[in-house]
């Protein structure tokens, strides 16, 4: 199975543009040079930087690039594996510099990179909006004599999505398949995601009534995707009947799906059927989030619904859930309204 279609088709659509991004972030041409040694084996040290490195856990990134210096005096030196697992670290941290900089390091000692490896090094190109170097890192994978996967390429297709880049995510999700590639529902979530955003929905529907046939059912996070869209351009009947066939399928709904569904319902009005909702979730035993009280209490204070906003305020109390600032300012909007609509009361009897 040949990735160079692949390659050559993302090509057509993607191209450097170094008089603009130089000086920003050095070529990956000059970042991966060609080096065939790797230390696969390592001593497992004792010392306390040691360890944190080899188990990637970090107070910060001080604490992070304590430990890699330490590491890289060593020897042997860790492998490309256990230098792939701190880096992943450090993109959790969202330290995309750090990591572009840190692989020139670990290939100046000598260490050939990984599918794996290189893959995080294009999702921090992605991440910083330098999806074309990311494009670029492809050519290392021919070069190396490595073969991308499923995640490479969703990688890309995110990082071209990050850069509102959707007609292009699409293209080179159709190479993907044409090259053979399988996608996960992982690469389906990332497209369907950035055409709902992108106000196609219409298309994130089709996409996923197809996904079945390319022999991947698609998940929670799907049907989340569409049905927030759905709801936010006040398709409430598409969106609920999308909601039954997800749980026909035996996918199960979750605090995100409702919170969808009653903001989008709360939005045309229609508390009486949110609150249903709630009571479902409690069925359900899905726990509402604050998220999920504020929309209510926000609602419940616009229609005149004192009591039922002060039962949302026990509920919160009974399941646990700590106010934010969202809450305590409808909290102080619904005080006063009442307090206005006492003193009108009040004014009206006198009068």
């Amino acid at each position: 199975m040949s990735a160079r279609r692949i390659f050559t088709s993302a090509g057509r659509f993607f191209h450097f543009q170094l008089q603009m991004e130089m000086g920003i972030i050095q070529s990956p041409s000059l970042l991966f040079a060609n080096y065939f040694h790797s230390s696969t084996s390592m001593h497992v040290p004792k010392d306390a930087k040691s360890q944190r490195f080899l188990r990637s856990k970090f107070k910060d990134i001080d604490d992070a690039l304590a430990s890699f210096n330490h590491i890289i005096l060593m020897r042997p030196l860790p492998s490309i594996v256990q230098f792939s697992r701190f880096l992943s670290a450090l993109v959790g941290m969202k330290q995309y510099h750090t990591v572009i900089s840190l692989c020139r390091t670990i290939e100046s000692l000598g260490i050939s990179h990984s599918v794996y490896s290189l893959s995080i090094l294009i999702n921090c190109f992605c991440r910083l909006h330098f999806v074309n170097f990311g494009f670029s890192i492809l050519g290392k994978f021919i070069k190396f004599g490595l073969e991308p996967n499923t995640v490479t390429f969703t990688t890309l297709i995110n990082g071209l999505c990050i850069d509102g880049k959707i007609n292009g995510a699409v293209d080179f999700f159709n190479d993907m398949v044409t090259g053979g590639y399988q996608p996960n529902v992982h690469t389906y979530n990332v497209i369907v995601n950035a055409l709902c955003k992108s106000g196609k929905t219409n298309v994130a529907i089709k996409l996923l009534k197809g996904m079945g046939e390319r022999g991947c059912e698609p998940d929670v996070v799907t049907y989340n995707a569409i049905i927030d869209a759905l709801c936010k351009d006040k398709l409430i009947i598409e969106a609920l009947n999308l909601f039954s066939q997800m749980r026909n399928k035996g996918i199960s709904p979750n605090v995100i799906t409702y919170n969808c569904l009653i903001q989008g319902i709360c939005n045309l009005g229609k508390w009486n059927q949110a609150l249903a909702l709630l009571k479902e979730m409690a069925g359900q035993n899905i726990s509402p989030s604050i998220f999920t009280l504020n929309i209510l209490m926000d609602t419940l204070w616009k229609e005149g619904l004192v009591s039922k906003a002060q039962a949302m305020m026990k509920i919160m109390i009974q399941k646990g859930v700590k106010p934010d600032v969202i809450t305590y300012n409808l909290l102080m909007d619904g005080f006063f309204c009442v307090i206005k609509w006492m003193k009108l009361q009040n004014y009206l009897i006198k009068w």
